[in-house]
């Protein structure tokens, strides 16, 4: 079983195998036609709100790790999302490529 991590910008690939989106806002720029994904997994990003209080800044890294955690915790739509991904890498597909 291999999960990447490619950017949705990345231009997809025959390596990829299955490709998801984790994200709760589509791409701007990038069309479903040129993504190829194969599944769109909102619940598992971050809330836009943890996102845009982040903001990629090192300094808060621990702190929206934290956070982050706090947030898939409770939801069972999540749950099911991850054991979803893991049950696609592992039973069906030998390669998954999420992009986050």
């Amino acid at each position: 079983m291999t999960i990447r991590i490619k950017r949705i910008y990345d231009m997809p690939s025959e390596g990829d195998g299955k490709r998801v989106l984790i994200d709760r806002i589509w791409t701007r720029g990038i069309s479903k036609a040129i993504a190829q994904l194969d599944m769109w997994l909102k619940e598992v990003a971050p809330s836009t709100e943890l996102r845009s209080w982040y903001v990629h800044s090192p300094k808060k890294q621990e702190e929206f790790r934290n956070l982050y955690e706090q947030e898939l915790s409770p939801d069972s739509k999540i749950i099911y999302a991850v054991k979803l991904l893991k049950k696609m890498a592992v039973f069906k597909h030998p390669t998954v490529t999420a992009t986050p």
